[in-house]
């Protein structure tokens, strides 16, 4: 009966032993190799045409190759021969196919980073005409010139804002709310508390009068302390007094200014006070901006 090798290798010659024989197939292979070498050289002839070898007539190096490495043919025969090359060919498939999938993933990553719709092309192409002409118009020159334009307009809307220009004296407390809570939230107002026929609430009046002329964007009111209801203590010990408000917060309270001032002060002592404290802006000082032309 054929046995799986005989499919695989067709017929049976005395030179060839199966790999799936058992021991006494081997020791009958032995017994007919043995036979065959006293036989002479005409069985050798034989065996030298049927194109099948011995494997100790193999040499090592050559069948440890041929395990390792898949050369597209298979260097064994029979079935254990043929189970290694499947198997070979299986690891090497399974390897290129790996080596794909990895070259698959860098393709898309690369095309998810680079690529961009049209509308994202338009885009960008637009904002790069944007900083061109941004950049022209960073010009220095140019900066320096809207800059000082834009300053002198500021401080000529300043001047004009003005619409005051007087010292306002104020007759009760319901004059006194209303010239605080009712006057525009940008306009800085400047009450002077004082009394009567006292010298130092005298010279402080008459500075203030020629301050309301020349700062109009300001205003100047007075209020005497009787009609105030202040204290009898505050009326001898704290006047002259200013309270300044804007947008009906105060933000400045300035009691006695006799001991800032001293007895003797002025009008241009009383303005630099004013200006000192960031009540009033100093006109003498103009912006670095205009002198560099």
């Amino acid at each position: 009966m054929a046995t799986l090798d005989d499919k695989l290798l067709g017929e049976k010659i005395h030179n060839y032993c199966s790999s799936s024989e058992d021991e006494a197939g081997d020791d009958e292979c032995d017994s007919s190799e043995a036979s065959g070498t006293g036989k002479g050289s005409g069985k050798q002839g034989s065996s030298s045409k049927s194109g099948f070898r011995r494997e100790a007539d193999i040499e090592p190096s050559s069948l440890s190759q041929n395990k390792t490495h898949w050369t597209g043919t298979a260097g064994n025969t029979g079935p254990k021969g043929v189970i290694q090359d499947w198997q070979r060919f299986k690891q090497l498939e399974a390897e290129r196919r790996e080596q794909d999938e990895m070259e698959k993933v860098r393709l898309l990553k690369k095309l998810s980073i680079t690529a961009r719709t049209k509308e994202e092309d338009k885009a960008a192409e637009a904002m790069n005409e944007l900083d061109a002409e941004f950049q022209e118009l960073m010009d220095e020159d140019f900066l320096l010139e809207y800059q000082r334009k834009r300053m002198a307009e500021m401080l000529a809307m300043m001047d004009k804002k003005g619409c005051f220009g007087e010292l306002i004296h104020l007759k009760d407390g319901g004059e006194f709310l209303q010239a605080v809570d009712k006057e525009d939230k940008n306009a800085t107002v400047v009450i002077h508390i004082y009394r009567e026929k006292y010298d130092p609430c005298i010279k402080m009046n008459e500075a203030l009068s020629k301050l309301a002329k020349e700062y109009t964007n300001v205003k100047f009111c007075k209020f005497i302390s009787s009609d105030a209801g202040l204290s009898n203590l505050f009326k001898t010990s704290g006047v002259p007094a200013l309270l300044i408000y804007k947008g009906g917060q105060m933000i400045g309270n300035f009691v006695k200014l006799v001991d800032d001032l001293s007895d003797e002060f002025d009008f241009a002592d009383v303005e630099s006070f004013l200006v000192e404290n960031g009540i009033i802006n100093d006109k003498s000082c103009k912006p670095t901006i205009f002198e560099q032309k």
